[in-house]
């Protein structure tokens, strides 16, 4: 964080909750007519966007007025835990064949075409 962005969030911020990474989120205390609260997050360590929940996500980008309950939205069974954005590592997909992958090159599943 900056000391400018700490400086608008203890001047103008009014705090609204955090989740469980320990991302804490405000709003504007101003009220003015006509015109919506600036919302942001203030992350607890690398400030990585895809490391806001999808039930905050909602809340910063105004989908939603109302902030996400204290423990979180309960989740699915169905749904996964966030994993961060892994693009530009070592840990990054790469599918067969990529030039970067380890391994056997797999073999084309085609044949090429050869005239007459």
């Amino acid at each position: 964080m900056t000391i400018g962005t700490w400086l608008f969030t203890k001047l103008h911020g009014a705090f609204v909750g955090s989740d469980a990474e320990g991302n804490r989120y405000f709003q504007d205390k101003r009220v003015i007519a006509g015109r919506r609260r600036k919302r942001w997050v203030i992350y607890n360590g690398v400030a990585e966007a895809s490391r806001v929940p999808p039930d905050w996500h909602g809340w910063l980008h105004y989908t939603t007025d109302a902030s996400p309950p204290a423990g979180g939205v309960p989740r699915k069974a169905w749904q996964k835990d966030h994993e961060p954005n892994r693009t530009g590592t070592s840990h990054a997909y790469r599918p067969p064949g990529h030039t970067l992958s380890i391994g056997d090159k797999p073999k084309p599943h085609y044949e090429a075409w050869r005239p007459g």
